[in-house]
């Protein structure tokens, strides 16, 4: 498929922008309070060279863009989310297919797993991250895969957390949003929307 980068990353950067003082509101629930300052400050980095990311084949524009991410968002977020893109851009070929992002995200996930030593169940961005790359590989439209990342991000609420910040709250943990379950199911939608665009 053919991809407008430029469409793509700048989805991605305003959606995380718009909605940060939300994420804020919700790591001050559970985390350290600064999910949505941080991601912001990354995700005005990536704008602010939005000409040069959009000139480079896809590949190339996601590792600068986690490159950007690990050296302007604070906390484990910059790392994590650093990893996936790096990780994205080192598997994916310049023209992917739907099949090549869900091998790509596969290699990318694993390499995040690896980084953060977590798993799906322990409230974190891969209990968002995971549903989407098991939909992408099951051959999902756009529409299927925003409703099923959505889900997932609501379901972070009754678990209790047991890595980052949040693990130290223990059974108070329970009844909130994962921050980084929401970022993670906002740029997803970000994307579906603006390859359907």
């Amino acid at each position: 498929m053919t991809i407008d980068h430029r469409k793509l990353i700048e989805a991605v950067a305003r959606v995380v922008i718009d909605h940060a003082d939300e994420l804020t509101t919700l790591d001050q629930a559970i985390g350290d309070g600064d999910h949505g300052i941080n991601m912001k400050r990354g995700f005005d980095a990536v704008l602010a060279q939005i000409d040069a990311l959009a000139a480079k084949p896809l590949p190339d524009s996601l590792k600068a863009i986690g490159q950007t991410l690990i050296m302007k968002i604070g906390g484990a977020s910059g790392p994590l989310y650093g990893t996936l893109l790096l990780n994205l851009g080192k598997e994916l070929p310049p023209e992917p297919t739907l099949a090549d992002a869900a091998r790509a995200l596969a290699a990318a996930l694993a390499a995040v797993k690896k980084l953060g030593k977590a798993d799906v169940g322990q409230k974190t961005m891969l209990d968002v991250l995971v549903p989407a790359q098991a939909e992408l590989a099951a051959g999902a439209d756009g529409p299927r895969l925003r409703e099923r990342v959505a889900a997932a991000a609501q379901a972070t609420i009754p678990m209790r957390a047991i890595k980052g910040r949040a693990s130290f709250l223990g059974e108070r943990s329970i009844g909130h949003m994962d921050p980084g379950a929401r970022s993670s199911s906002l740029m997803i939608a970000a994307v579906c929307e603006a390859l359907e665009g």
